[in-house]
């Protein structure tokens, strides 16, 4: 398995945050990367989100547990690796807000493609949810 975990506080209300993260089909205009994406309805459990990055293939994200307000995970598969990315709204320190995002990369062969996947899908996740909070703190 390889891991990664990244967070931000902001002064940013936790729903601000939140209805950022619902309107899939906008996360263009705090993530950079995102050239095209869509969603097959509306974001809860069990949804698809296809998502193009500059340069590259889609890639599709289904949507494995939604609790509204608190956090989100999807899920990517491929070459028999599965992609978790959990994404987390807690109080922080104070009246701030922390945003997380952790990364988990299992399956047959984790050990070795982790390190070498993890970071070219992470390596952007600062400058992302510095974006993201700050179009939520506006």
């Amino acid at each position: 398995m390889w891991t990664y975990e990244h967070s931000v506080e902001t002064t940013a209300a936790p729903e601000a945050i939140w209805r950022l993260w619902a309107d899939v089909e906008n996360w263009w205009t705090w993530n950079a990367d995102i050239v095209a994406i869509r969603i097959d309805g509306p974001f809860r459990e069990g949804a698809e989100i296809v998502m193009t990055p500059a340069g590259e293939d889609p890639v599709r994200l289904v949507v494995a547990d939604v609790v509204a307000g608190e956090r989100f995970v999807d899920e990517a598969r491929f070459e028999g690796l599965v992609l978790r990315t959990t994404h987390r709204v807690d109080a922080g320190t104070g009246l701030a807000t922390r945003v997380t995002y952790r990364m988990e990369i299992t399956g047959a062969g984790a050990g070795e493609l982790g390190p070498r996947i993890g970071p070219a899908v992470t390596g952007d996740w600062p400058e992302t949810m510095a974006a993201l909070v700050k179009l939520a703190a506006a």
